[in-house]
């Protein structure tokens, strides 16, 4: 029998959504429909496993998946014997402590004796402990931000996205005490087989990934801007100089990243180029 690559993923939610459409991009296809517990993957040697978010580090420690797709923040708090291979770059959300509006705080010290609800009790006691706080930790599942309202704690631990979730239960952000994003993580007991198909995976996510940060663009440019033109697009190598059927001109083609762009843009239109186009790529090897 062919071994196969088990990759666990979240069985719904936003990152399972993204961790889905990331196997995807690296040309995996799979019948993905409701209710599934397991799907194989029909042209790469892999079976994918549909879990709770909690139990995929346990499941990638005991070997029955291979891999998983997690918040960096669960793997964090479970603990688990596995080892983080690829940081993914989505989901990202912050842990974070939060208080009544309205309650003065200046430091992590003022919660010293106060009580915390929190689904994070490892994260947040390790946090305590490095800043020297005493606090009483309340474990719940679910539902922290009605803590203070209820009577059971004084502050909360909870993840946040946007905020909005703490505002519309009465509360104000007060600490930022761990930053997360999805994350691979992998058993340590893997095979040759295993190794190598993790392998393989890896380097088309890398090369989604790296994509997603570039953008391939081409302008017109008079001949005498070239060298003004292209100092701004580096390229792979080098970017490419083509002579237009118009005496004079020129076509450049180059990659840009992403976290240049505009700035970047400005200055090669100043320096005479014009009819940029600016095209996506989907996938770059370097």
């Amino acid at each position: 029998m062919n071994e196969v690559l088990r990759i666990a993923v979240q069985k719904s939610g936003r990152l399972s959504e993204d961790s889905l459409k990331l196997i995807k991009e690296c040309g995996i296809r799979f019948d993905s429909g409701a209710g599934k517990l397991k799907t194989a993957a029909s042209n790469f040697p892999a079976e994918i496993l549909f879990l709770r978010d909690d139990d995929i580090p346990g499941y990638v420690e005991d070997g029955v998946a291979h891999i998983g797709i997690v918040g960096e923040n669960v793997s964090v708090e479970t603990n688990r014997e596995v080892d983080t291979v690829h940081r993914l770059g989505f989901s990202k959300c912050r842990l974070s402590i939060g208080i009544p509006r309205g309650v003065p705080y200046t430091s992590i010290h003022d919660l010293d004796g106060k009580s915390i609800a929190t689904s994070y009790p490892r994260l947040l006691g390790t946090y305590l402990a490095e800043n020297g706080v005493s606090a009483q930790i309340h474990e719940i599942s679910g539902s922290v931000e009605i803590a203070p309202s209820i009577g059971l704690a004084e502050a909360v631990c909870d993840i946040v996205s946007s905020g909005s979730t703490l505002l519309s239960n009465g509360l104000q952000e007060v600490e930022v005490i761990f930053r997360s994003e999805a994350v691979m993580i992998a058993s340590r007991n893997l095979n040759g087989t295993q190794q190598n198909l993790l392998d393989q995976l890896l380097f088309r996510i890398k090369s989604v990934q790296t994509a997603k940060n570039h953008k391939y663009i081409l302008l017109n440019c008079p001949n005498e801007a070239v060298e003004a033109v292209t100092r701004f697009l580096p390229g792979m190598k080098s970017p490419t100089v083509m002579p237009l059927a118009t005496e004079g001109w020129c076509s450049i083609h180059s990659v840009i990243n992403e976290n240049d762009f505009w700035e970047n843009i400005e200055k090669i239109r100043l320096a005479g180029a014009e009819g940029i186009l600016v095209i996506p790529i989907e996938k770059m090897i370097l």
